[in-house]
């Protein structure tokens, strides 16, 4: 057992030549980066030569458990990074399940993978036992098959995270699996990993981090989930799904691929209401020790045109609107079979869904034809089309393979006027809340440096971290700068400690600075933990503008942001002044209104003047 929750070294594997090394950290390192992509960035800024192609061998991806991950005080998440191929520039992407905890138990910190192996392969991790293990029998298997077959040759006790059949042909929208259905999805990094011949990797774990006093730190534990409030039930009852339906109809869900109005175009989404999906259940379902237990799986379908297994992971928010109120499509057993096919491909269910409802309104405006599509009636609410999209995205076959890679790629083979219908940003399609309804989400999704980033902006926090509210008037957008300046640092925070923003909804987010303190002996402050993520939010923006993207000038969708307005519903009349919102925002920060570029000053009051000497020489 550890005094601390920290290991003090990570691994690095090099698949070129087979090689592994265990390289130590100081803990200044963390408590200057904390963990999680914290971090990773600034592990990868210094490693990843500048111009590194992200499907290429001086690529790196990393795997990075979070601070608190492994520990009982809320820990259970990790983060993947690299350079993403979808924007050129800063990758991450995060996942639940145990396969963090578990790489945390077995004494690492971080995973680095660079090179491109000459054959397929997994990593096999047996706490300081490291060993390349030949994976040329599961390449072409599903990610779900391969998590089971893993176990069976390496013990039920085997965590298993792994591409499918979408990351092995690296499409831009794959991500990486793990306990069946848990996606690291974001950033295309299941392609990266796929580039690597990097089927896999298991970890076997016979430690536990348990750091200082262990009844203090479950005392701690206790008295922090007394002061969990009614989200947690919540969440508990419905997990994510249970806001789909009223979502749709208030106009924070986007419908009919963010052109419609969900009391006009979708009057069907009653339909999805949480208890609806709930009795598809089998159980619920927790991440690693996690009090919320927001997931459930499910009984066998009984619905023999959309089949899928007992244990399927209940559909989450995101999935449920990205195949559902974007497509209008009610069905629910078509939005569960989906979301196992995207599991089992290892697809990202928010990028796939996107291009599916892009790929509809191509072809109902003749952008596309019955011919292209070898017969398949991409129409508005077509369950079984939406369905078998999946199949032929996942193995890039026919039409699929036009959208495999998301929605820029395929508007960019399909001509100008396949542009309005394109709801991405920076190469990464939109996730499922309207920045009509919260500004901020606008400023979110363009200028973060992994753009379309739901997650990056929660939408509340506690007080004691003195991040001021943002104006309850969306047509205000002067005066909103600092409060998303602060929201965003401290998300940087959440992630780099590996919790999941649900419990920091849910749960006493303002006892953060005392949870990390408990396991590590440090005495951080909320506003230390500011400056840190301050720092992690520049270092990220730092790689961006290194590597040629320059989110100041990303294209934004007209619909986003109300241009022209909606004349229909709760958003009629609306139209964002994201000129304001964007030039406030980047004063805040003090990074460049024309590129993004962080200022010399501002890296180096963040400690970061080696970073200032890449960027300015």
């Amino acid at each position: 057992m550890l005094t601390k929750a920290i290991n003090g070294k990570i691994l690095t594997v090099s698949l070129s030549s087979g090689a592994s090394e265990s390289e130590s950290l100081p803990e200044e390192v963390y408590r200057r980066y904390i963990g999680g992509y914290g971090l990773g960035a600034r592990l990868l800024f210094d490693r990843i030569p500048h111009g590194a192609e992200a499907l290429g061998p001086d690529n790196i991806l990393g795997f990075f458990p979070g601070l608190l991950t492994g520990t009982p005080l809320f820990g259970s998440r990790y983060q993947v990074v690299a350079k993403s191929p979808k924007n050129g520039g800063w990758g991450d992407a995060n996942s639940g399940g145990d396969f963090g905890p578990f790489l945390k138990h077995a004494g690492w910190d971080g995973l680095l993978f660079s090179g491109i192996s000459d054959r397929p392969v997994y990593l096999l991790i047996e706490d300081d036992k490291v060993e390349i293990k030949d994976a040329s029998d599961l390449w072409g298997l599903d990610a779900i098959t391969t998590e089971a077959e893993l176990k069976k040759r390496h013990g039920k006790k085997a965590s298993v995270a792994c591409i499918g059949q979408a990351g092995e042909n690296l499409s831009y929208m794959a991500g990486i699996c793990n306990e069946y259905g848990r996606l690291a999805a974001r950033s295309g990094l299941g392609a990266v990993m796929g580039s690597k011949k990097l089927k896999a990797v298991v970890v076997l774990a016979s430690r536990n981090i348990l750091a200082g006093d262990d009844k203090n730190v479950r005392s701690l534990v206790r008295t922090s989930i007394d002061e969990f409030g009614p989200i947690a039930s919540f969440f508990r009852g419905f997990g994510t799904t249970g806001i789909t339906a009223t979502s749709a109809i208030t106009g924070d869900s986007p419908v009919k691929n963010w052109g419609g109005v969900g009391t006009v175009d979708f009057p069907a989404a009653p339909q999805l209401a949480g208890d609806k999906f709930n009795a598809k259940m089998d159980k619920t379902y927790a991440c690693w020790h996690c009090p919320l237990s927001c997931g459930a799986e499910s009984k066998e379908s009984d619905n023999p045109k959309f089949p899928y297994p007992k244990g399927t992971h209940r559909a989450e928010y995101e999935t449920a609107c990205a195949f559902g109120t974007l497509a209008l499509n009610a069905d629910i057993d078509s939005l569960q079979c989906v979301n196992h096919l995207c599991n089992a491909y290892g697809l990202d269910t928010i990028s796939a869904g996107a291009t599916v409802a892009f790929a509809i309104e191509c072809y109902e405006n003749g952008l596309i034809s019955n011919e292209d599509t070898g017969g398949l009636e991409l129409t508005w609410g077509n369950s079984e089309a939406i369905v078998e999209m999946i199949h032929r995205i996942g193995r890039r076959e026919g039409i699929g393979d036009l959208f495999a890679d998301g929605i820029r790629k395929a508007a960019e083979k399909l001509g100008a006027e396949a542009e309005p219908f394109a709801m991405e940003v920076g190469g990464e399609e939109l996730p499922m809340h309207e920045a009509r309804l919260q500004p901020e989400y606008f400023g979110t999704y363009k200028l973060d440096p992994t753009p379309a980033r739901h997650t990056q902006y929660p939408s509340a926090i506690a007080s004691d971290w003195g991040v001021p509210p943002a104006p309850q008037d969306r047509n205000q957008a002067s005066g909103r700068a600092q409060h998303h300046k602060g929201i965003s640092e401290y998300q940087h925070i959440v992630n780099s400690i590996g919790t999941c923003m649900f419990i920091t909804l849910a749960g006493p987010d303002q006892r953060i600075p005392e949870w990390i303190n408990a396991v590590t002996g440090w005495d951080t402050t909320h506003q230390e933990l500011l400056k840190t993520g301050e720092r992690i939010a520049n270092l990220r923006m730092a790689f961006q503008v290194r590597e040629g993207d320059n989110p100041a000038q990303r294209r934004i969708p007209g619909r986003l942001i109300g241009s022209p307005p909606l004349e229909e519903g709760p958003h009629k009349g609306l139209s964002l002044d994201t000129e304001t919102q964007q030039r406030e925002f980047l004063a805040a920060c003090d990074w460049d209104q024309q590129t993004c570029k962080p200022s010399r000053a501002k890296l180096a009051e963040m400690g970061l003047e080696d970073v200032a000497r890449v960027l300015y020489g």
